[in-house]
């Protein structure tokens, strides 16, 4: 089809560099770690590691439902599909929401970075840091528009290097560190009975936006060769990389710094253990990897945003415009200009916010309930439609039935208490952008109507390229 995709373009080794890269492992650390640890201390390494295995359950289940349907709006069509479209559609629409959210607590640790690098005495002067996140998103929207091809290409090197780094870092904090460490650690304290309801929740949420991004090897299924199995099973082995390095490396920041040292270091954890472990320039190794791990998670996140929305516009449920693919580049350059237009947007009324560090938190407690959300939609449509599969076998019961449906109670519920905590602004954020959508449900109500009665692969929008 014309109108189609660019078809075979990824492997299997891209869907699990995807899927790592989607969810940024040196950014996340760097971005997250010191409101993780901030919020739940020495559980820090179990929150990572029962969130691992709560987002097993949602992976199992874009596995089980990828088989089903190869679709680029992955969440989006097999929600709309197991139970209906209005359901479906707010799955989607609020990947889109937070993707956009997304854009602001990505590109400003790379904004610091970048300045780090080039120019320490502005790192703290939040104009600066905006401006320069802001060159970040319009250089990575650039490539993205070049095609999927040269996107796969560029994030297998920069996943590659980042994650050497990261193993690196890990292994020497780990030998230097375990004999005088900072924070005493003990098994116990990855027991479940180590947290309370509210510890568990807020570590929870906050966990999540570590792993999120990973189900970008599925939203890419249109685009890799065998479309059913391989992009289910790159995701897989991708969650079981980052839940491995996510957990290290909260152990090892824990063993390297102490509470003030990790308060100070902000959105900088990472090369504070580096600076820690290596004489200048070579701790600057960290901010390289930092700087490779943002760009990559801008790219999956631009690419989730803009698969989505094609395969929402492409069936009708937005406008037909942001469905439209470059003639040469086969890509919804439509849909990769809007959210790079939407980040800008962002980053500039980010400045009403006082300081770096209030504009991540409240993005990344927004970002982590709305993940919940949809995640939680999909992990409950496996469960429902695979229920019948559960009498089969025990395989069938446990992976396609109950550990989808105990993880997605599992992330609503922590969404739930999580948004009691909120302050109103970021409870509004975190909601009410999920809301929102109501808007374009109504607004195209009767386009949707119209594709629903037109066969399959018909009536997409033409080649706006």
């Amino acid at each position: 089809m014309a109108d189609d995709l660019q078809k075979d373009a990824l492997s299997l080794v891209h869907s699990v560099v995807m899927g790592v890269a989607g969810t940024a492992p040196t950014f996340s650390i760097s971005a997250t770690m010191a409101t993780l640890i901030g919020a739940v201390g020495v559980l820090a390494p179990a929150s990572l590691l029962y969130c691992g295995l709560i987002m097993f359950g949602i992976t199992f289940a874009y596995m089980h439902l990828n088989r089903l349907e190869a679709n680029a709006g992955a969440s989006y069509a097999w929600v709309s599909r197991i139970f209906n479209r209005t359901l479906g559609f707010f799955a989607g629409w609020t990947l889109l929401v937070a993707s956009t959210l997304f854009m602001v607590s990505a590109t400003i640790p790379a904004g610091n970075a970048t300045l780090l690098l080039l120019c320490p005495s502005l790192v703290n002067d939040q104009l600066a840091v905006t401006l320069v996140s802001m060159g970040w998103l319009v250089a990575v929207s650039l490539v993205l528009i070049r095609g999927i091809a040269l996107t796969g290409a560029v994030q297998a090197v920069m996943t590659a290097i980042e994650l050497a780094i990261l193993l690196v870092l890990t292994v020497a904090a780990a030998l230097r560190f375990g004999p005088a460490a900072a924070h005493r650690l003990s098994w116990g304290q990855l027991a479940p009975s180590a947290f309370t309801p509210a510890a568990f929740a807020s570590g929870a949420i906050i966990a999540l936006y570590f792993f999120w991004g990973w189900d970008v090897a599925v939203n890419l299924n249109e685009e890799t060769r065998d479309s059913a199995r391989l992009p289910g099973l790159g995701a897989a082995l991708a969650m079981v990389i980052i839940t491995s390095a996510f957990t290290a490396f909260a152990a090892v920041a824990l063993l390297a710094l102490g509470d003030d040292e990790i308060r100070n270091a902000s959105t900088n954890v990472i090369f504070a253990v580096a600076d820690r472990l290596f004489p200048r320039p070579w701790s600057y190794l960290a901010v390289l990897a930092l700087m490779l791990s943002t760009i990559g998670t801008l790219e999956t996140s631009i690419l989730q945003f803009t698969r989505t929305m094609f395969a929402k516009s492409r069936d009708g449920a937005l406008h037909r415009r942001w469905a439209r693919l470059h003639a040469d580049w086969r890509s919804p350059y439509w849909a990769t200009l809007l959210i790079a237009g939407l980040g800008c947007l962002l980053l500039l009324l980010s400045l009403l916010f006082h300081g770096v560090g209030e504009v991540l938190k409240a993005s990344i407690n927004a970002i982590g309930v709305q993940v919940a959300y949809y995640y939680g939609l999909a992990g409950f449509a496996c469960a429902w439609h695979f229920r019948h599969r559960a009498r089969q076998s025990l395989a069938d019961l446990v992976l396609m039935v109950a550990w989808p449906a105990l993880s997605a109670v599992a992330l609503w519920a922590s969404a739930v208490v999580a948004v009691s905590q909120f302050d109103l602004p970021t409870a509004l954020i975190a909601v009410g952008g999920v809301l929102l959508g109501a808007v374009p449900l109504g607004a195209n109500r009767q386009a949707r109507e119209r594709v629903a009665a037109t066969p399959p692969m018909a009536g997409r929008p033409s080649d706006g390229g």
